[in-house]
């Protein structure tokens, strides 16, 4: 045990008060019991919350936001009759995550909380800015395709790479805010603190999703989809500035995250202790050498240069939590098109539902998805987090059998309208079971891992997301599906006797 004197060398930084703190860290704890959270701090951080969330497409399938929902859209009449525009912009974006996303839970975990929140609004954004700016174009010229290939290219590929900068920016702000700053807050607090937390910002999600699709549903149908991609540009210039000073009035509102964030400067101030190779580690690499060849060697020096990187130090540290097996059943639900996402959009605007129905629909399933915000702290204060995510898993699948009959529906409006209702209740089992892994990893993930395994889990969820639009990409034509389809019943027809139709 360290004396005050020697504390305050080993920790120059920290004041008299703070070492007095450290020393009787228990106390500590049951004095942060005791102490409220102010109301404007909290009332900034979910006002932050919403304004980041209304124009942003998150690395979340089931969370769709202006551009989420617009891009369908826009990409359906870039190039109509097909998915295949709609689809490669999904295969883009949910590939960067697949691929960055270890990555930047990494540079969260090494980066201190005014970075990650600077760099993660700035670059979301201006990304969203410059992919309205590349859609206006696309939409105010539709003869691009034909007329001027290469400009239309450049476009759609600016389209693209804006969209997957901003996926990952926003990635980054939803480990900073889901991932760490809820827990560090509800830290040392009543215990249902961290589930109410959860519950509001996902409550916060959901009402972004239920006003945002039809706010621009309706301005695309009743105005033109131009209009709606010049305010979504608008709209991200306005808002960067009230985002960033709301949430860095929340860091500097909370002592516990200025500690953190303290805690993270400590370390980060340390320098790195070089490893010193063994004595005989030259004569090692020399009869390494000489027993192989010199390509076999260069290739095993590669083998060990990837398996040490910071991408597969990542993945181990993902793969060694207790809650790995929670956060795949997460990432499963990933990979399937029984959503409001981006395919769906287009697979509805393609049998001609009205944006604004469609628009609708992804409102009544957010009306739905909120409901599950409150049900959720109920039973998890009386049932568990584990077997409240058991319950709502299988409430989700039962209410998607609805989905599957909408395939034996012979009308098109028909099938598609039971589409929606099916994806729309199923959404109370979904919302509460994504609160109870999310739950599960902020109790049981330790500090030091919390955003790397964040990234982990949201590169899993991006990689089931890229084979669902790889799959659109395949089968990029919808008229295909439904030629496909009336094959296999005029098939079966030949094959039965009449007297059985």
């Amino acid at each position: 045990m360290y004396n005050d004197r020697e504390m305050e060398e080993l920790h120059p930084v920290y004041t008299e008060d703070e070492q007095l703190l450290h020393h009787h860290h228990h106390h500590h704890h049951n004095h942060n019991h005791d102490d409220p959270i102010s109301t404007s701090v909290l009332f900034n951080l979910y006002l932050g919350h919403f304004l980041a969330r209304w124009g942003a497409r998150p690395n979340f399938k089931f969370i769709n936001r202006t551009w989420e929902f617009s891009v369908g859209l826009y990409m359906i009449n870039v190039w109509p009759d097909s998915l295949l525009m709609a689809a490669a912009y999904g295969v883009v974006e949910s590939a960067s995550t697949t691929l960055f996303g270890p990555l930047v839970g990494q540079w969260v975990d090494n980066s201190t909380y005014p970075k990650v929140l600077r760099f993660w609004l700035l670059t979301q954004n201006l990304s969203f800015i410059i992919a309205g700016v590349t859609v206006i174009g696309l939409l105010v010229s539709p003869d691009l395709r034909v007329t001027n290939t290469l400009t239309f290219a450049l476009l759609v590929v600016l389209t693209n790479l804006s969209g997957a900068v901003a996926v990952l920016s926003t990635l980054a702000g939803t480990i900073l805010v889901e991932r760490d700053w809820v827990v560090v807050i509800a830290e040392g607090k009543s215990s249902n603190l961290l589930t109410k937390l959860n519950s509001i910002i996902r409550r916060i999600d959901l009402s972004c999703t239920l006003f945002a699709p039809v706010v621009t549903g309706f301005i695309i149908s009743f105005v033109s989809l131009t209009a709606s991609a010049v305010s979504l540009a608008i709209w991200n210039i306005l808002s960067a500035f009230l985002q960033y000073w709301l949430l860095n009035s929340v860091y500097k509102g909370i002592p516990s995250l200025s500690e953190s964030n303290r805690k993270r400067e400590l370390k980060l101030a340390m320098p790195n202790q070089p490893e010193q190779a063994p004595p005989s580690s030259y004569q090692e690499q020399t009869t390494q050498q000489n027993n192989y060849s010199e390509d076999a060697f260069m290739l095993k020096k590669l083998i060990k240069r990837v398996f040490d990187s910071q991408f597969c130090c990542a993945w181990r540290v993902y793969f060694q939590q207790d809650v790995l097996l929670p956060g795949l059943s997460l990432a499963l639900l990933y990979f399937t098109v029984l959503s409001f996402g981006t395919l769906m959009t287009a697979k509805l605007e393609w049998n001609k539902i009205p944006a604004y129905i469609i628009g609708t629909g992804r409102g009544m399933s957010a009306i739905i998805g909120i409901s599950a915000t409150f049900l959720y702290p109920f039973m998890e204060v009386r049932i568990t987090t584990l077997r409240t995510g058991l319950w709502s898993i299988w409430s989700q699948w039962t209410c998607l059998l609805i989905c599957v009959g909408s395939i034996w529906a012979k009308n098109n409006t028909a099938s598609s309208y039971l589409l929606m209702t099916g994806v729309s209740l199923s959404r109370l089992g979904l919302w509460m079971f994504d609160l109870s892994v999310i739950q599960q990893m902020q109790d049981q993930v330790p500090e030091s891992d919390r955003a790397v395994v964040g990234g982990v889990q949201n590169s899993i969820q991006s990689f089931w997301d890229l084979m669902t639009y790889i799959m659109g990409l395949i089968i990029s034509n919808p008229q295909s599906m439904v030629d496909a389809y009336y094959a296999i019943i005029d098939k079966q027809r030949l094959q039965i006797p009449n007297e059985t139709f």
